[in-house]
Formats: structure tokens, C-alpha cells, sequence
């Protein structure tokens, strides 16, 4: 063990002739801690592997120069992106209608751009080490790469070492911090995982063990539950997207949904479809969601994903509810390529030549108030808005629910709804909220504000899902205040690092 994690700056071994010979070893380790990392997330959920593989890819920076670690730091985003993110070939070939060749071609590319992001955390922890504070050094940078990650050109924050952790015994410091923080518990294990195996700093087995024993000794939940329960059904259709669009989809949407709601979810309070649940307008949609309200009781609300089209003719991704109080809510956090298209003047011809279809979505506005539903404040993040922890967070602050409507079909039977359903149950523990979660095809749950799963529908079959959820009242200490203080002390301890550095370099010349 001790020579896998003893390689500086080249091979296995940390011998100056060694790093010459063999920099390709150096190379192909980053690599694999990045593809390995993978096994963290869901649904292998091996989240005690992430501290290993991290201090693998630590190792590799050992004594690298700007160039190597950078290229080591893009070579573990490779492997991770890679083996992580795999199911974007699905999504481009399977269901954006791309070649095999240019959807494979697209997704390497993706690949490639995506792995760039690593290049910050590593280069990032290279101006303050070495240091005293070298695993201090490394949990921020890697916390402060993450951050830049999930902002940077709309961000994507997929693939979040913490989000790894929700069910591991770090969990209870996700309503503390957020996943920024379990990212930096996990950076800063790997830190001192490494320090332990190559320098025999036996002592630091103390500082080790008490990051992992003492987190389940805070408290899971701050906030309490209020009111009365709320029995909630949650409506799963199962209906192929190659045919969704088509005339007899519709027809298909319109009867599925039409038959589960009535047949198994006509008693419960709150009936929820997934994201465009009926793939029409929601001019067109409405004639037949009053058919179904006025099948329901008096005291049930309806809340469906819809399309919607505003007079001057922008559509938006939005969802709203039926009954005696109408509310909507339309997606402000868009998919770029997806949704949208950046640099249209530049890309959009590109993307005519290779008959590429892309949607134009319009973006709802910010601060929308949550929804009210049955004496609930439901706080909503339409798919891939569930992924951003603040976002999140402000839907929280005013919401005593969290609702969250998906359509994952999109990643076919890949690993992709798996670990988008795990970063949605991060989000319920963050805020200490119930989840409620609707799909076109899994997963769909509800999770309780501990992030478990207290229920679910197999992928890829038809069902509804029963169950009952509570307001929760208070806020966590991440609702009030977000990913700021860890982000701030970790911009600190990065400071602090590298003037550190700047002083021992000026004390011993040192040419780091």
C-alpha cells in the first residue's frame, strides 16, 4: 500500500530516477483514481472508496510541475467524467437522434471539455504546497474546484465527491454545510490518508478517525415536523420517449395517466405527474387535467409538469397545479444544449449541418414563491434544477415541502437516474424537507428529511406511489446561510497555505 501512494510526481516509487523513467505510471494512476471514483457514487455506493482514490490522484501531484499536475489533474477528470458521465451517449445517440459515430464523437468531446474542470483543484492546491497545512490545502482547493464547477458556464455539479455520502457516517454534516462540506471531509480524509502511508505520520490516525466518528454524534435533523400529514400520490407512466411526441404517444400519455390516477390514486390528497407528463401545450393539455380534477375529490390537488407558451411565443418548462387554487412555477436553472443553445450566432449553424435538434427554452424568473397545495408550501426544482445545492436551498427557505418532477428517460438504463436520485436525496437532508419526486420512468420516491428513501417505483415499469409527508418547520444551519462559510473558510485555509509556502521558500530557498 504504502509504495502505491509513494509516487512523486511520476511512477510508484518516489525516487528522483524513478519519476524520470516512468511518468507514464504517474499518468495512468491519476487516470484510474478518477474511473474508480465512480464506485463512490450510486448505485455501487462504495463512498468509503473515495478518500482511497483520492489520495492516489494526491500522490500524483507530489512534486509535479505546473505542466504535470495539470495534465494529471485533466487525465483523473477523464476517468471520472468518463466511467461517471457515460450515459450523455445515450441521451445524444438514443434520444437526440445523433449517429453512433457523432454521438460517440460529441460525447468524447464532452469528456475532454469536462475533465478541464479538474485542472483547478489541481493546480489550485499546487500554489500552497508544500506546506504544514498540506491536507488543509487540499480539502480547499478540491472544495473550491467543485464550487467553480457547479458556476462556471451554468455549471455541473454532477459527480460531487459529497454527494457520495448520504447514507456514509459523514452524512449529518450535510445540513451543516451542504455537500461542499462533505466534499471537503472526504478531500481532507484523502489528505491525511496519504500523509499516514507515505510519511508514517502515525499520529495523524487520531485526526483521521475522529473526522469519521464524530459527525454521527451531531444530530440528523434541526428541523420538526408541523401539521397534520399529508397523503401524497406520486404518478409514474413508463411511457417511451422515441414515441412521447407522436400522435399516438399522446394519446398514450393522455389514457396512462388518465387510468393510474383514477384507478390508484383517486383517495390521496396531492396527485403529482412527472415533467411534461402529457406531452402537449398546456392550452391544449387543459381540457383533459380538468376532466381529471373533477374526477378527484373536492380536497385533492392535481400538480402536473406541462409545457407552457407564453403570447409572444417562448416556451417554458414549468409546472402547475389544479384545484381550487391555481400556482405555477416555471424552470429558471436551463440545460444548455437541452434547453437552450449557448453562443447561438456560433453553434447553431454547426448543429443545422450535422441535423442536430436542439429546444429553445425560455427561463422562468428568479425568486419564484413555492407552490401551495393541501396547507403545504411546496419549494420545486424541475429535473436538473435538483442537482444545484443552493438553488435548492432558496426553494427551502420559504417551502415546507421540497417537489422535484423529472423525466430520466433520457438517460435510458444507464447509471445516470441512479445518481441523479441520490443527489436529490442529499437535497431533502440538506434542508431537513420531505421529497417528493415524480418521474416519467424512475426513479420516483419520497424521501424523508433524513434523505431516505421511505419509497419508490422499480425503473422502467408503470405505477403509483402512496405515501404520506409532513410540513417540516425551522431551517438547518446550511438553509440559512448556504455553501458561503465553508466556501469562505476554505478560501481562507487556502490562503493560509500558500503563504506558508511563500514562506518557507523565502527561508530555504527552496526552488517548489
Amino acid at each position: 500500500m504504502r509504495r502505491i501512494f509513494s509516487t512523486n510526481g511520476g511512477g510508484f516509487s518516489s525516487r528522483r530516477s524513478s519519476r524520470q523513467r516512468h511518468p507514464l505510471l504517474g499518468h495512468l494512476m491519476a487516470l484510474l483514481a478518477g474511473a474508480l471514483t465512480t464506485l463512490t457514487f450510486a448505485p455501487f455506493d462504495l463512498w468509503l472508496l473515495g478518500p482511497l482514490t483520492l489520495a492516489a490522484f494526491l500522490a500524483t501531484l507530489q512534486g509535479a510541475g505546473a505542466g504535470r499536475t495539470a495534465l494529471r489533474g485533466w487525465l483523473f477528470g477523464v476517468g471520472l467524467f468518463g466511467s461517471g458521465a457515460s450515459w450523455v451517449y445515450v441521451s445524444i445517440h438514443t434520444y437526440g437522434n445523433a449517429s453512433g459515430v457523432l454521438a460517440a464523437a460529441l460525447t468524447l468531446l464532452f469528456i475532454a471539455t469536462m475533465a478541464l474542470f479538474m485542472l483547478v483543484p489541481a493546480l489550485l492546491y499546487r500554489i500552497a504546497t508544500p506546506s504544514r497545512l498540506d491536507p488543509l490545502a487540499f480539502a480547499a482547493a478540491w472544495t473550491l474546484g467543485e464550487a467553480f464547477r457547479s458556476w462556471a458556464f451554468t455549471g455541473f455539479p454532477w459527480l460531487f465527491l459529497g454527494s457520495a455520502h448520504v447514507s456514509s457516517p459523514l452524512a449529518p454534516l450535510a445540513p451543516l454545510g451542504g455537500v461542499y462540506l462533505l466534499s471537503f471531509a472526504v478531500a481532507l480524509s484523502a489528505g491525511l490518508l496519504y500523509r499516514l502511508i507515505v510519511h508514517h505520520r502515525l499520529w495523524l490516525l487520531a485526526p483521521l478517525a475522529a473526522l469519521w466518528a464524530l459527525p454521527p454524534l451531531l444530530p440528523t435533523l434541526w428541523a420538526t415536523p408541523g401539521g397534520t400529514p399529508v397523503s401524497v400520490a406520486l404518478v409514474q407512466g413508463d411511457l417511451p420517449q422515441e414515441t412521447k411526441w407522436s400522435d399516438e404517444g399522446r394519446r398514450n400519455a393522455v389514457n396512462t395517466y388518465f387510468r393510474l390516477t383514477r384507478e390508484r390514486a383517486a383517495d390521496s390528497q396531492l396527485v403529482i405527474w412527472p415533467e411534461t407528463a402529457l406531452p402537449m401545450l398546456e392550452q391544449q393539455a387543459l381540457p383533459y387535467l380538468a376532466r381529471v380534477q373533477s374526477t378527484l375529490p373536492a380536497d385533492t390537488t392535481l400538480i402536473t409538469g406541462i409545457m407552457q407558451r407564453d403570447a409572444d411565443g417562448t416556451f417554458y418548462n414549468a409546472v402547475t397545479t389544479l384545484g381550487d387554487q391555481r400556482d405555477e412555477y416555471r424552470k429558471e436553472h436551463l440545460v444548455p444544449f437541452g434547453e437552450y443553445l449557448p453562443l447561438e450566432g456560433l453553434l447553431g449553424p454547426l448543429l443545422d449541418i450535422f441535423n442536430i435538434p436542439m429546444g429553445s427554452v425560455g427561463a422562468g424568473p428568479p425568486d419564484q414563491p413555492p407552490l401551495y397545495a393541501n396547507g403545504l408550501e411546496l419549494g420545486v426544482a424541475i429535473c436538473y434544477e435538483i442537482v444545484y445545492p443552493d438553488l435548492v436551498r432558496q426553494r427551502a427557505l420559504n417551502a415546507s415541502v421540497l417537489l422535484t418532477v423529472s423525466n430520466d428517460t433520457w438517460f435510458g438504463r444507464s447509471i445516470g437516474p441512479l445518481q441523479h436520485m441520490q443527489m436529490a436525496q442529499l437535497r431533502a437532508l440538506e434542508n431537513n424537507r420531505y421529497l417528493l419526486r415524480a418521474t416519467n420512468n424512475g426513479v420516483t420516491a419520497i424521501v424523508a428529511p433524513d434523505g431516505r428513501i421511505t419509497g419508490s417505483i422499480e425503473r422502467f415499469e408503470p405505477g403509483v406511489l402512496t405515501g404520506n409527508v409532513q410540513a417540516m418547520t425551522g431551517l438547518t444551519p446550511f438553509t440559512r446561510t448556504g455553501s458561503a462559510p465553508t466556501l469562505g473558510a476554505s478560501a481562507l485555509l487556502l490562503a493560509a497555505a500558500a503563504v506558508a509556502r511563500l514562506r518557507r521558500r523565502q527561508r530555504f530557498g527552496s526552488t517548489l
